[in-house]
């Protein structure tokens, strides 16, 4: 091999290099991400299970009828 052959070489294992540190870094400001965007869909899911959970029964007694 020559020497223009080995720059070249030594050029495209330096941009791979490169290339990997910011792919690395994504994925992991992706995952950050994701984790936070769990925890708020799980807040959510909280939130939506409290809202469903059944009322006080009442007798029909205490029921209004609609136009009151």
């Amino acid at each position: 091999m020559n020497s223009d052959a080995i720059e070249r070489l030594e050029t495209k294992i330096a941009f791979l290099e490169s290339a990997n540190v910011e792919l690395s870094d994504v994925v992991y400001r992706q995952s950050q991400e994701i984790q936070w965007l769990r925890a708020r869909l799980d807040a959510l899911a909280q939130r939506v299970a409290a809202a469903q959970t059944p009322e006080t029964v009442r007798t029909p007694e205490e029921e209004r009828p609609p136009h009151y």
